[in-house]
C-alpha cells in the first residue's frame, strides 16, 4: 500500500497555480482566475473554468485574478481559490489536513507573507510554510543551493521577475520587479492598437508572444495572422504581424528585466560574481521561454544565461523537494505556523 503523503507544494502564481504532491508530481496546473457574480459577491467558478469566462461574461459576472504582481490583492477570493485547489488535489483523502508550502515573490513584505500563511491555514492547511520563489526555482532547477558558491537565478513569471543570488541556502542579493509576462502581453496589445488601430484581447496577445515573439531581432522572421476589432469601424479585421515588430513592441519591458539583473549584479560580492560568470545565469519561469531570451541576457550583461530544464515547473518542483527535505532547507523557509 502506498504511503499517503499529506504534503502539498503550491506555486501561487499571478497567472497560474501549480500544485505538487511529493511522490506523485504536479497534480494540478490551472489559471489563477476566479469568476465572481457582482450581485451577491458569490464565487461561481475557479481556475480553468473561470478562465474560459474572461472577456465572455455577462456584465454581472466578473472574472478576475485575485493575485496581482505575485501577491494577494483580494484576500477572500485567494482563500477560496486555495481551498478549492487544496481539496481538488487531495481528492478523497480529504480527512487529513495537509502541510502546505507556498511560494512567494522575493520582494514580499512581512504583511503579504502573513496573508499567504493565513489564507493557507484558513483554506485547510495543518501547517503553512512560505519560501521565496527564487530559492524554490533554484532547488527545482537542480542547483545545489547549500554550497558556498554564488548562483544567480532569474525567475520570470506572469506578474513578477525575481532575480536573486543564492549562496549557502540563503539569498545574498535580490530584487523583484513587477514586469513579466503580463506586461509583455499588454505591450503587444498596445502596439497593435497604436500601429494598426486594432483591438485584441489578452489571450491573443499571449498567443502572439508565444508563437512569433523574440527577445532580439531575427533575420528569418516568423509571421502570424491576428484577428481583432477595428477601433474606428468597430468591425472585425485581420492583420499580419512579424517577429521583429513584436521585439520592438516589448523592448521597454525587456529593458526593465535586464535592468533588474544588472541591479542585482551591482549588489553581489565580487567572489560570488566570479562564480556566476563561471556557471552562468539560470533562467526559470514561463516567460523566460521567450525566444532568444538567454541570448539577450548574454548581450546585455556579458554573462552567459541558461534556460533551466522544465523552466515553467521549476518553482513547483522546488516546493516538492523542499517539502520532502524540510530539515535541509529549514534555513530557507521563512515562516511557519
Amino acid at each position: 500500500m502506498r504511503s499517503f503523503s499529506r504534503k502539498l507544494g503550491i506555486d501561487l502564481g499571478t497567472t497560474n497555480i501549480l500544485v505538487f504532491v511529493p511522490g506523485t508530481g504536479i497534480v494540478l496546473n490551472e489559471p489563477s482566475v476566479v469568476a465572481v457574480s457582482e450581485d451577491d459577491n458569490r464565487i461561481l467558478a475557479i481556475g480553468a473554468e473561470a478562465k474560459t469566462m474572461i472577456g465572455r461574461t455577462p456584465e454581472d459576472i466578473v472574472a478576475y485574478r485575485p493575485m496581482k504582481d505575485g501577491v494577494i490583492a483580494d484576500y477572500r477570493v485567494t482563500e477560496a481559490m486555495l481551498r478549492y485547489y487544496i481539496n481538488k488535489s487531495l481528492g478523497k483523502w480529504n480527512i487529513f489536513k495537509p502541510d502546505v508550502l507556498v511560494s512567494v515573490p522575493a520582494g514580499v513584505t512581512s504583511t503579504e507573507r502573513r496573508a499567504v500563511i493565513e489564507a493557507a491555514l484558513k483554506a485547510g492547511a495543518k501547517n503553512a510554510y512560505v519560501v521565496k520563489e527564487p530559492i524554490l526555482a533554484a532547488i527545482g532547477a537542480g542547483i545545489p543551493i547549500q554550497e558556498a558558491a554564488g548562483h544567480m537565478i532569474v525567475d520570470i513569471g506572469g506578474g513578477t521577475t525575481d532575480v536573486a543570488v543564492i549562496s549557502l541556502g540563503g539569498i545574498v542579493a535580490s530584487t523583484s520587479v513587477k514586469v513579466a509576462g503580463n506586461k509583455i502581453d499588454a505591450a503587444i496589445q498596445e502596439y497593435v492598437k497604436r500601429t494598426y488601430n486594432l483591438s485584441i484581447g489578452d489571450k491573443t496577445a499571449e498567443e502572439i508572444k508565444i508563437q512569433i515573439g523574440s527577445a532580439i531581432p531575427i533575420e528569418d522572421e516568423l509571421t502570424m495572422k491576428v484577428n481583432g476589432r477595428d477601433f474606428v469601424l468597430g468591425l472585425p479585421r485581420t492583420v499580419e504581424l512579424k517577429t521583429n515588430e513584436v521585439t520592438k513592441a516589448i523592448s521597454r519591458e525587456l529593458r526593465d528585466m535586464i535592468g533588474a539583473i544588472k541591479d542585482v549584479f551591482q549588489d553581489t560580492p565580487p567572489e560570488l560574481s566570479s562564480d556566476i560568470i563561471d556557471k552562468g545565469i539560470i533562467m526559470t519561469g514561463g516567460s523566460s521561454q521567450l525566444r532568444n531570451f538567454p541570448e539577450l541576457v548574454l548581450r546585455r550583461t556579458g554573462v552567459k544565461a541558461i534556460l533551466a530544464k522544465d523552466a515553467l515547473y521549476c518553482v513547483a518542483l522546488g516546493t516538492g523537494i523542499a517539502l520532502q527535505h524540510l530539515d535541509i532547507y529549514k534555513k530557507s523557509i521563512i515562516a511557519k505556523k
